[in-house]
């Protein structure tokens, strides 16, 4: 999977949130699984269709600090 961006979400911030890594650049911060802001960082990180894609057991995402059920 060359070429394939390393997606990393971040343990659930003391304010909120769980901040987004693309091979190692922070991208943003995400305030939940399904809303845009993460499905955007992941377009902006080059992954096409990302509506589509099963963001719970994706192997393209690491979650760190709980699984995605996690906010």
């Amino acid at each position: 999977m060359a070429g394939v961006p390393r997606v990393v979400v971040q343990p659930l911030s003391p304010s909120g949130g769980r901040r987004v890594r693309v091979d190692g650049t922070i991208l943003g911060t995400a305030y939940g699984i399904r809303i845009s802001d993460l499905l955007e960082f992941l377009r902006r990180a080059g992954l096409e269709d990302v509506e589509s894609l099963d963001l719970e057991t994706s192997p393209l995402i690491e979650w760190r600090g709980g699984g995605p059920d996690v906010w």
